[in-house]
């Protein structure tokens, strides 16, 4: 995480500020010139979204890991890792995943960080990829897209389907099992990371209205996330409750 931490402001820059020009007897031109002027102005915003990054996960990573000793068993690992994918191509996104030794890690974009107007809202997502761990969707949607494949596949093998057509029901099966309760994970997570991004002293009203830039999902059939009015609704009644 350090070595992502120390890279990230050259990261967000893209380029380094030229030097003023001089003239040939020493001194240096009056006023800098419009492409000078551009590249300051994107390295203070990168130094900006640097700091604003690390302030986050100096204040986040501690409330959610302590939310995790709490509301978890004695057996789960609540120790976060927060890395940084670099790639300036890859559009904005955060994700939670485990690593091979069982830690929990949490990812960000560079184009996320980048494009994120305040601490709050990198404050609010962290503490949602916390809480996708501490809830144990993970696990649980693993669960559910093996029990939709092993169900589909039976369903097949009963209707007299051969080999291929039972293996594309299964996978068929288990992409519906695994996204039958997604929404309601994402809303589950929308509220603890609600609670987590409060207790580190962050505001998640004002953090949540990172969807409101986001596209709307909607509320299609087999998709994977809820309408966005309805994630805000769910920040809003729960940091009222708070």
């Amino acid at each position: 995480m350090r070595w992502a931490i120390l890279g990230l402001a050259v990261a967000l820059a893209g380029c380094a500020v030229p030097p003023p020009q001089q003239q040939s007897g020493g001194t240096t031109t009056s006023a800098p010139s419009r492409q000078q002027v551009q590249a300051r102005s994107t390295e203070a915003r990168a130094d900006r979204a640097a700091s604003n990054f690390f302030n986050v996960i100096t204040r986040v990573e501690p409330v959610a890991e302590q939310e995790c000793r709490r509301r978890t068993g004695p057996g789960t690992n609540c120790d976060f890792a927060i890395v940084v994918d670099d790639r300036v191509e890859v559009p904005p996104n955060a994700f939670q995943t485990v690593s091979r030794d069982g830690r929990p890690v949490v990812g960000f974009t560079i184009s996320l960080i980048a494009e994120a107007r305040n601490r709050d809202e990198l404050a609010f997502i962290l503490g949602h990829e916390a809480a996708h761990h501490i809830s144990g969707h993970l696990d649980r949607s693993q669960a559910n897209a093996m029990s939709g494949a092993i169900l589909a596949g039976a369903l097949a093998t009963l209707g007299g389907a051969g080999p291929d057509a039972v293996r594309q029901a299964q996978s068929l099966g288990a992409t519906m099992g695994a996204r039958r309760y997604s929404k309601g994970y994402e809303l589950e997570a929308d509220a603890l990371g609600t609670v987590i991004a409060a207790r580190a002293g962050y505001d998640p009203v004002v953090g949540a209205q990172y969807f409101a830039r986001s596209p709307d999902p909607g509320n299609s059939f087999l998709g994977t996330h809820p309408p966005n009015s309805e994630r805000i609704a769910t920040v809003r009644r729960i940091a009222a409750g708070l």
